[in-house]
């Protein structure tokens, strides 16, 4: 089977400044999980090395780039979920991990557990050795500024995510964010949420979400999506279902990514732009940002 991978860097009013380097960074991380998957790695695999890019990419809102929250440092959630056997792990609330996806991943293959937060997250991270930073380290000059002149959440939304089919035809998930602009300290988001943030089912299809998690948390929008596909012609209608079902039932935005068993792509999104970038049939990376460029 021929593998298949798409990313996105995030949903929402992404800001003119910066357009390229979402671009480009999109493109960065496709590179780095397409060529695991050609060379015979795993889902799973792939979609952590391409999330770690974005996470120390500090133009997305996820690892170093962050959101901060009301007292000014960072909180981050991560998910992946494997879709052969419906295994997850995820992280909530954790703070100087440098990549909160690779902790997700510890999760799913070394605790009993599906999930994990705050300072239980942080001492099973150490007890790995996973690296960590000063907190500092996650802020940048845009994020900083955010939390000085206390800009409210609007519809920009920065979380990073992938979705992957590898060449033994097991599909895989991943999310990750740093939240909302000035959250709440302690606000858990959509993205660690099995079904929210993300949903890998080898029978249906593989979702990674971005947008307002509040929202997305009340229609479960990534598990719908994969059920979706089960009554729609094609993964695209269903996944442009599933953002209308999203906007009719809450009125709120949010953008997706999706695989089916069969390679099959499908991206959806109500927001005025979202970063993402795939191989396509021919093998050649495309990345887009506007919804029809």
């Amino acid at each position: 089977m021929r593998p298949k991978i798409i990313v996105h860097g995030g949903a929402g009013e992404i800001v003119d400044e910066h357009i390229n380097a979402h671009i480009s960074g999109c493109q960065e991380a496709i590179e780095v999980g397409w060529e695991i998957l050609d060379q015979g790695g795993t889902s799973l695999m792939a979609i952590e090395h391409s999330i770690r890019l974005l996470e120390d990419n500090p133009v997305f809102d996820a690892g170093r780039g962050s959101y901060l929250n009301q007292d000014g440092f960072v909180e981050m959630d991560a998910i992946v979920m494997n879709g052969d056997d419906l295994n997850i792990g995820a992280v909530a609330g954790v703070r100087q991990i440098r990549n909160p996806i690779s902790l997700a991943i510890q999760i799913l293959h070394k605790s009993e557990h599906n999930i994990l937060g705050g300072q239980g997250a942080l001492q099973f991270a150490q007890d790995l050795d996973l690296e960590e930073c000063e907190l500092d380290w996650f802020i940048t000059d845009y994020t900083r500024d955010i939390c000085k002149k206390q800009i409210s959440n609007s519809k920009k939304f920065g979380t990073v995510g992938c979705v992957a089919l590898d060449s033994y035809g097991n599909l895989a998930s991943g999310t990750s964010t740093g939240g909302i602009k000035n959250k709440a300290t302690g606000r858990i988001g959509d993205t660690p949420l099995v079904g929210s943030g993300a949903y890998a089912d080898n029978l249906t299809a593989s979702v990674s979400a971005t947008g307002n998690g509040e929202a997305i948390m009340k229609v479960v929008l990534s598990k719908l999506a994969c059920d979706l596909t089960i009554t729609h012609d094609s993964i695209e209608s269903a996944a442009r279902e599933a953002i209308q079902i999203l906007y009719n039932r809450t009125n709120s935005h949010a953008g997706l990514i999706m695989i089916d068993p069969k390679g099959n792509l499908g991206c959806a999104f109500n927001t005025p732009r979202m970063s993402r970038a795939w191989v396509d049939n021919s093998g050649d990376i495309q990345a887009r940002i506007y919804p029809d460029n």
